[in-house]
């Protein structure tokens, strides 16, 4: 191995975090960079990132370092199939949130009604660029944790590592929905930015318990002999309720209806970037702690409340899919959306076979592309129009931007789930999976389950339907907004690809992912 590729893994996890602190550092104790400074720092860190990920990814090195001898702790860092998508995605996403334009946070003011916690400024013109606040630097530093933290997520094979990194991303999310969030009012973004951090926090601590249990049942904090074990060393009735636990705290993080209340206000509320991440990598921690933490060690967990975690999934399908249908505010839409293809995803996982882990991979893989290129979408327009109510009256997006009205017709013939685009492959998979479960499921119930799936499906069409017809279609001319270019139209372009291509050849990441779920399935004794 050259030496090159032995650096990428070091350079993969610390490159975000080392930036952060300088730019944090520089920020609070020095003189502040200026904004287009700290925007390059960043974006220079994430190109790193990308091409870290990708060289991991290719070659496999591995870390292995003794980190609390007396507890046995390791820093065992590498990718197999199972984390290898979910590094590539993240490095992607990196670039994503960090080349997205800053937007000074929407308030009453900005939208002609004077705030109840913000001071009254002139109306400014709809899309014109505010002053940026001194915090830039720490805007970015707060987007370069969170990059870090979920790498250090899915790279580590160590449970308590992946508890650390787990929490790691959490404050400077909070503190970028607080500070930066898209609210009408200051009570508003710390309103959303408190509950994320309180579901958040409470789904860490029930996690942590599971995880304390499990090293006292086996002795190690090893994820691959937590899987090798597949909890042996446990009783039928203690890994029932250990599973229970895991699920509820790793359901918040997903979410898993009815732990979702907290989603579609924190989206609302999160700037672009923000919104972003949290869609497109933090959520998919949860989905990744399902496999590794409940699938890998519980598998009799996991098949005692398999019916019950798909009748919650199949339930926020069905939920979401309503919800969007009356939803008046495009970007909770989105987010509400969201909640009903991970539906799918935990559905996958709870199906116990390798069909549904492959489906869980994928279905996370494309929402990520997916959520963001309409995240993206979104934000921009919401500065332009000064908000996200449908029922203001819009001028029709095919009329005046026809790039911006291209890029939504994608995104939300994506998010239909139409053959051709990358979310088919992951609903399909769920579907068949569910069709067709593990051993010890009853087939019939997960049967149903997929009936009531597929009609979560229809209720997605009929809801992008809406969408395009309340934005996209339509005669009216104003009032006009400028259409996406330069580096939004670039981001644009490479998520909208990677959509196109994930739905047209999904042979590339079934193969990367097919022999590490094979090999899971089979150490659990559940293969086909």
């Amino acid at each position: 191995m050259s030496v090159l590729e032995a650096l990428a893994l070091p350079v993969l996890v610390l490159t975000p975090l080392v930036v952060a602190v300088w730019l944090l550092v520089a920020d609070r104790v020095g003189t502040p960079p200026r904004p287009g400074t700290s925007r390059g720092i960043a974006v220079g860190a994430a190109v790193l990132v990308a091409a870290a990920a990708v060289v991991v990814v290719w070659r496999r090195p591995e870390v292995d370092l003794l980190w609390v001898d007396s507890l046995g702790v390791r820093l065992d860092l590498g990718v197999d199939g199972l984390s290898a998508p979910f590094v590539l995605l993240t490095g992607l996403m990196a670039l994503v949130a960090t080349l997205v334009p800053y937007h000074h946070p929407l308030t009453d003011a900005r939208l002609g009604e004077p705030g109840r916690h913000e001071p009254t400024v002139a109306l400014p013109v709809v899309g014109a660029d505010l002053p940026r606040p001194r915090a830039i630097a720490t805007y970015y530093a707060c987007l370069l944790v969170v990059v870090g933290g979920s790498l250090l997520t899915f790279l580590t094979r160590d449970a308590v590592v992946f508890f650390v990194a787990f929490e790691l991303v959490l404050v400077p999310m909070w503190v970028l929905i607080a500070r930066h969030g898209d609210a009408t009012s200051r009570a508003d973004r710390d309103g959303a930015a408190l509950r994320f951090l309180l579901f958040t926090a409470t789904g860490s601590m029930l996690m942590l318990i599971g995880i304390l249990a499990l090293w006292g049942a086996t002795g190690t904090t090893d994820l691959a002999r937590w899987a090798e074990l597949a909890g042996g060393s446990l009783g039928h009735g203690t890994q029932v309720t250990v599973t229970v636990i895991l699920l509820l705290g790793l359901g918040i993080k997903v979410p898993v209806w009815p732990l979702h209340t907290w989603l579609p206000w924190v989206h609302a509320t999160a700037p672009t970037a923000g919104s972003v991440l949290l869609a497109a990598v933090l959520l998919k921690m949860g989905a990744y702690g399902m496999i590794r933490l409940v699938a890998a060690p519980l598998p009799d967990g996991l098949t005692t409340v398999a019916p019950v975690l798909a009748g919650l999934a199949v339930t926020g399908i069905l939920w979401a899919g309503l919800a969007c249908l009356v939803e008046q505010d495009l970007k909770r839409l989105i987010a509400w959306a969201s909640i009903g293809h991970l539906g799918f995803v935990v559905l996958a996982i709870a199906t116990g076979s390798e069909t549904g882990l492959q489906a869980a991979i994928y279905g996370n893989m494309a929402h990520g592309l997916i959520s963001a290129l309409l995240f993206v979408l979104v934000g921009s327009l919401k500065h332009q129009w000064g908000g996200a109510d449908l029922g203001s009256p819009r001028a029709a997006l095919r009329e005046v931007s026809p790039r911006f009205g291209f890029a939504l017709v994608l995104g939300m013939a994506a998010a239909m789930g139409l053959p051709g685009l990358a979310g088919f492959w992951g609903e399909w998979g769920a579907l068949y999976a569910a069709w067709d479960p593990g051993p010890g499921r009853t087939v019939w119930w997960f049967r149903g389950f997929a009936v009531a799936a597929a009609l979560g499906a229809v209720l997605a069409a009929a809801y992008a339907v809406r969408v395009l017809r309340e934005v996209w279609a339509g005669d009216r001319r104003s009032p006009a907004i400028r259409d996406v270019r330069g580096v939004e139209l670039g981001v644009l372009f490479v998520l909208g690809v990677g959509i196109v291509a994930l739905g047209v050849y999904p042979v590339a990441l079934l193969d990367l992912t097919a022999p590490a779920a094979e090999a899971l399935v089979t150490t659990l004794g559940v293969g086909r």
